[in-house]
């Protein structure tokens, strides 16, 4: 009886998943419908609308920024939370034309929808191959950087986490490997893949303000976090460079991607990488990101480990 209830229990889930994925799907074939800028600001109104009545995530959010920024008013608190709320519909609608947005090449003369900071070091990246690593945060639209790699020649490894929704997670996946290289979904085996990569030479990509349980102690925004030691790590054992690198959004439906200088990375008396303090330099970059465009990353997470306490 209690097998047969779990797996009642089972297809429950597995019917409530794949009835999620398909609105969703919907919703962003309704929106192919529509020209690309009438499509994102009306993701964007939505989103506005919506996120406010999806409670606990809403609140997880206003508590997320009200710790973040403790000298903030309320109503400054709450302008930030629509405007992420804003920028996570903008994002769903961006997916389905991010061939048509990403207008960028170095060969343009006149700009696009798309700017590029940091153009001599992509150059030098795709001319002199080594391998490296770049990391980035949830801000703005991530998911052109890997993108822009791509129309240097710079193709890179990149690791990420796949949706918790199993439908959603493989068209995620479909649409991610079409145009941006090799992509590694984020398990337990995953380290060992973005190590043979850096050994044979080539490049990585990584996310940095994930929550990781199982991470080195570090702070964020001035509260404890957890964060994953794997960067330091694949540094330690390879030497190789590491470089920040973030999407800005713009004004008029435009973005600036920025690949900024490399690293320096701190090292302790015996010569070896300070995992801890690089964890912590990792943060503090993406502090900086976050401070200067706090509408544009995505409050709704739990990276301090705090929904329980809500």
């Amino acid at each position: 009886m209690e097998l047969f209830v779990t797996r009642i229990v089972l297809k429950v889930r597995h019917f409530r998943q794949w009835l999620m994925a398909q609105l969703a799907f919907a919703f962003l074939n309704i929106l192919k419908l529509l020209p690309a800028d009438a499509a994102m600001n009306f993701a964007d109104r939505l989103m506005r609308f919506v996120g406010p009545r999806v409670k606990r995530r809403h609140k997880l959010m206003l508590t997320n920024l009200r710790n973040a920024f403790p000298e903030k008013g309320e109503a400054e608190i709450a302008e930030i939370a629509l405007a992420s709320w804003g920028n996570m519909g903008r994002l769903a609608a961006e997916y389905i034309f991010l061939d048509e947005l990403f207008d960028f090449h170095p060969d343009n003369e006149k700009p696009g929808r798309v700017e590029v900071s940091g153009i001599p070091l992509f150059l030098d990246l795709r001319d002199n191959p080594r391998p490296f690593i770049v990391f980035t945060a949830h801000t703005a639209n991530f998911e052109l950087l890997p993108v822009a790699g791509a129309a240097f020649g710079v193709k890179s490894t990149v690791l990420f986490r796949p949706p918790n929704n199993p439908y959603i997670a493989e068209k995620v996946f479909q649409f991610r490997a079409a145009r941006m290289g090799r992509l590694v979904p984020s398990h337990a085996g995953s380290s060992f893949t973005l190590a043979r990569t850096l050994e044979a030479g080539g490049s990585v990509g990584v996310l940095v303000d994930q929550k990781f349980t199982r991470g080195v102690a570090t702070t964020f925004f001035g509260q404890p976090a957890q964060t994953n030691p794997l960067l330091a790590k694949l540094v330690r054992q390879f030497g190789c460079e590491v470089y920040p690198a973030r999407c800005v959004r713009l004004p008029g439906n435009r973005y600036r991607l920025e690949l900024e200088p490399r690293f320096v990375l701190p090292y302790d008396d015996n010569g070896k990488l300070d995992v801890n303090a690089t964890a912590q330099m990792l943060n503090d970059k993406v502090e900086s990101w976050v401070r200067e465009y706090p509408q544009q990353w995505l409050w709704y997470h739990d990276r301090w480990n705090i929904k329980n306490t809500l």
